[in-house]
């Protein structure tokens, strides 16, 4: 058997900006001109999200103009293509047809770019498309929601979904960059822009005590999205992100583990057994909430810390109830499926992530179904009950 190791170094690379495509902003013309390795300009295919397209009406003339201005580093093939997002568009498999047609007709290479402005779900597919044609485009994800900024957006990860699953067709594929446009999140509908906010809780209960009191202390500001504290939020959220996929040793997922899916066992099957009309990130709220109480129930976390967090995620404007928990078959809810489903994404053992404190995480292999009950049984008691507000310091 001949054996070699072969050392890669990934560029893990994330910009902040306002105004990306604003004339005098060079954010995304300098990240082309320092890597390109080609002399003139290097040719770049822009995929927009429709429902940002038709939110911000001016940004297609917007970005072509942006292109015209610095044509010596940035040749546009075509005009900006918008097509479908939303999570509807990974269950399309025709827009990942769509892409690679478009691809072969403006003969863009591997020394080329694709640009994909949009939601987390848009990325998804965008980089999916990127990560098959050609075995690799350079791909920049320009993410749009608060959800995608600090979370989904700046991983490594990408795929569509298959046979009724979240991601069952996908690769994981460093991006060549990703560009945080803060302007984007000025139109976003309120809902859309509550949802980043729970991954944020979520990164900093298992890895940032002192982000988590950033959070509660801000906890009011933020369920009334006001800009500075979101902006903050998303930052800091996007940056332990990214720490971890950078410093844990596992970036793509060659274990059984993922921390950063904390809740998310419970929150991929409510999405899934909604229709996806409850959105991820009031899903994520959710599979939290059940993951916490369940915690308690097992004598992993005292109930004193558990409800100051409720508290945190009911004040930034979540319900950690929805009426398809009450779904049953054979006499079991219908969620618990979603532990099954969890481990088979992965292969190997069972491996969920809870919470004993502020920011701690452990691993634990086996998950008492009679204790999810009583979590869930006590949630749904509580969906009515008047809730305590998370001291602001």
């Amino acid at each position: 058997m001949i054996q070699r190791p072969i050392p890669i170094t990934y560029q893990h690379r994330v910009a902040f900006t306002h105004g990306a495509f604003d004339s005098k902003n060079h954010t995304v013309c300098d990240l082309i001109a320092e890597s390109s390795g080609l002399e003139g300009a290097a040719k770049v295919l822009v995929l927009i999200d429709s429902g940002v397209a038709e939110g911000n009406p001016r940004l297609l003339d917007t970005i072509s103009t942006y292109c015209d201005i610095h044509s010596d580093v940035i040749q546009l093939v075509a005009p900006p293509m918008a097509m479908e997002g939303g999570e509807n568009c990974k269950n399309d498999w025709s827009l990942v047809e769509k892409i690679w047609k478009a691809v072969e007709f403006h003969k863009i290479c591997r020394h080329s770019y694709i640009i994909a402005i949009g939601g987390g779900a848009f990325i998804d597919l965008a980089g999916f498309a990127a990560a098959t044609a050609h075995r690799g485009i350079r791909f920049v994800r320009m993410p749009t929601t608060t959800l995608s900024q600090g979370d989904g957006g700046v991983g490594v990860k990408n795929g569509v979904n298959y046979f009724g699953k979240k991601n069952w067709i996908g690769t994981f594929s460093v991006p060549f960059a990703i560009v945080n446009d803060l302007e984007f999140l000025k139109s976003l509908p309120p809902r859309a822009c509550r949802d980043g906010i729970i991954e944020a809780i979520k990164v900093a209960l298992i890895r940032d005590s002192d982000f988590y009191a950033f959070l509660k202390e801000n906890a009011e500001k933020l369920g009334r999205l006001e800009t500075k504290s979101l902006e903050v939020a998303i930052r800091r959220s996007a940056e332990n992100h990214i720490d971890h996929i950078s410093t844990s040793g596992d970036p793509f997922e060659y274990g059984s583990a993922r921390p950063l899916d904390f809740g998310h066992w419970v929150a991929h099957k409510l999405e899934q057994i909604s229709d996806f009309e409850v959105s991820h990130g009031e899903a994520v709220a959710i599979g939290m909430a059940i993951d916490i109480l369940y915690s308690v129930e097992i004598g992993l976390l005292d109930s004193e810390t558990a409800e100051e967090i409720l508290a945190l995620i009911r004040t930034v404007g979540f319900d950690l109830w929805s009426e398809y928990l009450d779904q049953s078959v054979g006499g079991k809810p219908v969620i618990l499926a979603g532990l099954e489903e969890f481990r088979e994404h992965l292969g190997g053992k069972l491996t969920i992530t809870l919470v004993p404190g502020i920011g701690r995480k452990i691993e634990v292999n086996e998950m008492d179904e009679n204790a999810i009950i009583r979590a869930m049984e006590k949630l749904r008691a509580d969906q009515f009950a008047e809730c305590p507000e998370v001291s602001v310091g």
